[in-house]
């Protein structure tokens, strides 16, 4: 008999681990979630602290650029004055850094003006302006500051003077007066 009892001694234990294991396996499946989820969001956080250190850089590389334009504008206009070789390869040197760092020179002059890269500081009337020219609108004539961008991000907009023709000139004129004339009578 005693080989009975110890049979279904053990027929009971089996029973027992069968009913833990079950009780036990949700719990391990919700803990592998659990774990899944944790690295899932581990592996995130690195990836969007390595993405802001890079844009830290960036915004911290545009700032120093940013503040040393000036001296370039400055050693460019000391250049048109003195016209020095020494002066003209310090500036040289200069925009290779800059090349170098991603900046490159917004070019204005003859182009049609674009408001995301240029800042109109004058309006200058063009008397001789003919045919596709008079039609075109705002052209660059003059560049008063060089722009720059960064990385196709504009860090200073070229301050232009912008040509328009008298024909055009009135034109809008004509339309302002007319907006307003209808902004009035609508009130």
């Amino acid at each position: 008999m005693s080989k009975n009892k110890k049979t279904v001694k053990n027929d009971n234990t089996d029973k027992k681990v069968k009913d833990e294991k079950e009780l036990v396996d949700p719990q391990v499946s919700q803990l592998e979630g659990q774990l899944k989820r944790a690295l899932a969001d581990y592996q995130n956080l690195e990836r969007r602290i390595d993405e802001e250190r890079r844009l830290l850089g960036t915004l911290t590389s545009a700032l120093v650029i940013e503040k040393l334009l000036p001296v370039l504008d400055n050693l460019e206009n000391a250049q048109k004055h003195l016209n020095d070789k020494g002066l003209e390869m310090v500036i040289s040197q200069f925009k290779e850094v800059l090349r170098q760092e991603g900046v490159e020179e917004i070019q204005a002059e003859g182009t049609q003006f674009d408001p995301n890269e240029h800042e109109a500081i004058e309006v200058v009337e063009l008397e001789n302006a003919k045919g596709p020219e008079r039609s075109r609108g705002d052209k660059v004539v003059k560049v008063l500051r060089k722009g720059y961008k960064i990385n196709d991000k504009v860090l200073r907009p070229a301050q232009v003077a912008i040509g328009r023709s008298q024909k055009e000139e009135n034109n809008q004129r004509i339309e302002k007066k007319e907006a307003t004339e209808e902004y009035s009578s609508s009130e």
